[in-house]
């Protein structure tokens, strides 16, 4: 095991842990394990620190997709040429290339669906080496890197026959 990697892990699982309290966990004292957090910021190991938010609890309303892309590889780069291009737009959270049935995963918030439709159709369609695109929407989160969104308990109505 890495020597960064306890201290990546709880990070990873709430970035707000202090020094103090990261250096009582791993006992290791706080000068070092700041130390030690400067030193993977700067070689980019960490490259962000990023909230959860549950945006179902602000009132906004925000639409998630999930969309598949089949592509084809360019000579010399393979997938990064176009992964560079459809990663560099604003819209995109996250993208990863997959196994399987299709080459990337996309995945992208708008305020609408036809936003959504209009982002796949306008721009990621049109992009030189896509063959193919299938959008899916989420209906509804119930859990997302390891923490889990509260399940409102359903209320069935019970009645009573006379």
């Amino acid at each position: 095991m890495d020597k960064h990697t306890e201290l990546l892990k709880l990070l990873e699982k709430d970035c707000r842990t202090t020094p103090e309290a990261l250096a009582a966990m791993l006992g290791r004292e706080p000068a070092e394990v700041k130390e030690e957090i400067a030193a993977l910021e700067k070689d980019e190991v960490i490259l962000g620190y990023n909230a959860m938010i549950d945006w179902d609890r602000t009132g906004e309303e925000l639409v998630t997709a999930l969309i598949e892309v089949r592509v084809t590889p360019q000579r010399g780069d393979g997938f990064d040429r176009i992964a560079e291009r459809v990663y560099q737009f604003e819209e995109v959270e996250s993208m990863y290339l997959m196994s399987g049935a299709y080459d990337f995963v996309v995945t992208i918030t708008g305020r609408t669906l036809k936003d959504v439709a209009t982002f796949v159709s306008a721009r990621l369609s049109t992009i030189e080496g896509v063959t193919g695109t299938a959008t899916h929407f989420i209906l509804k989160k119930y859990k997302e890197k390891g923490v889990s969104f509260e399940i409102q308990p359903l209320q069935e109505e019970r009645m009573e026959f006379c």
